[in-house]
């Protein structure tokens, strides 16, 4: 079996939203059979059991698919990927058998499909078919006239101007990143060195910087065509319906409240400190339908207004029914805020090589 993303309508992209994750995970049948023939590739010494050499592979496979850099480019994906493996051997295990291989599997998975369901992922095949659209629609001249308005005093030269307006543009007009360094290296620079005139370091009229940067655009999406661009790209609007959803269901606020303090420290009478409300709160977040504290800079803002307005630093002590009696009323201020005001995230990153590694963790041959 093999995971089919599902099909949308934006730009023919596939979205990944864990649905084919979890299928697999849920047949019984089928996930064995995925199991049996992912263990057999992994174990080759044929000894029944996969020892932490044999594990890598997997290992990196999970990462990939969790977007990591390859292990050993940064201490902080390094320490994840570590955490990963450790799940596998426990932490001390050397060997790690079937049966454990399977479920420490099934953990993952089920995780990176709560993750997916949460944040679906739309990849995106750029092939430059948009961009020329866009650069010969009815929109382009105004928008980037607006454009070398909002860039000129910054930027100066022409060359400048360009590749600032290229900034601009997005994935639904037919561009990929062009701060991803594959896409500087490959596309935009290329296009920049076939097109560059001898005034191109010097200050230009509007008139001028409008030819110029159809010309390069026209250039990109040409290298687009000749190799093109995977984009995965994600969007998430938070709008205080998770929350509402959370209040509503007192079984399930009560539930999540208590897993929220239990690990918090307790004085000697079993009272908690206000200090530890963040904590708590980032711990309810994914219930709530809200992101970690320091992902979204919009959403942290709306937290400290909200934790300024109820004195929810002061570091009181107080009582466990009082700790969430505050906790579930700064849910209900956010709620409220983002009702009023809804946070859209939008967030495109290259799919470079480690996809490739990354789709075989889901692959299994078929069934006989």
């Amino acid at each position: 079996m093999e995971t089919n993303p599902k099909k949308t309508g934006t730009s023919g992209g596939e979205v990944l939203d864990g649905s084919d994750i979890m299928e697999l995970v849920e047949n019984k049948e089928v996930f064995s059979h995925f199991v049996d023939h992912k263990f057999e590739e992994l174990d080759r010494d044929r000894d029944g059991q996969l020892s932490v050499n044999e594990l890598q592979p997997a290992v990196a496979d999970i990462g990939a698919a969790l977007g990591l850099p390859v292990q050993g480019s940064s201490p902080d994906s390094d320490h994840i990927y570590s955490e990963v493996l450790n799940e596998f051997t426990h932490g001390k295990q050397e060997k790690v058998s079937k049966v454990e291989f399977k479920e420490v599997l099934s953990d993952i998975l089920l995780g990176m499909a709560a993750g997916l369901k949460r944040d679906p992922i739309v990849i995106l095949r750029i092939d430059g078919e948009d961009l020329l659209e866009y650069i010969n629609g009815p929109t382009f001249e105004a928008e980037m006239v607006a454009a070398h308005s909002l860039i000129e005093s910054a930027a100066g030269t022409l060359q400048d101007c360009i590749i600032k307006a290229f900034e601009l543009l997005t994935v639904e007009q037919g561009m990929p990143p062009s701060s991803d360094p594959w896409v500087v290296s490959n596309i935009v620079e290329p296009a920049l060195q076939s097109c560059a005139g001898p005034d191109w370091n010097k200050p230009v009229s509007q008139e001028t910087f409008l030819v110029e940067f159809k010309k390069v655009a026209e250039h990109v999406a040409q290298l687009l065509r000749e190799q093109h661009v995977i984009v995965a790209h994600s969007e998430n609007t938070f709008d205080g319906s998770g929350i509402k959803r959370l209040l509503s269901n007192k079984f399930e606020l009560d539930k999540t409240l208590n897993v929220a303090i239990e690990t918090l420290p307790k004085d000697r009478t079993g009272k908690i400190s206000k200090e530890y409300l963040r904590v708590a709160l980032d711990a309810v977040a994914p219930s709530a339908g809200l992101p970690p504290l320091g992902a979204v800079e919009q959403m942290d803002k709306i937290v400290l207004d909200v934790f300024n307005l109820t004195n929810a630093d002061d570091a009181k002590l107080l009582k466990e029914d009082e700790f969430k009696k505050i906790l579930t009323e700064i849910l209900g201020s956010i709620m409220l805020q983002l009702e009023g005001s809804p946070i859209s995230v939008y967030s495109n990153s290259v799919v470079h090589e480690p996809l490739a590694a990354a789709s075989t963790l889901l692959q299994v041959q078929p069934t006989t």
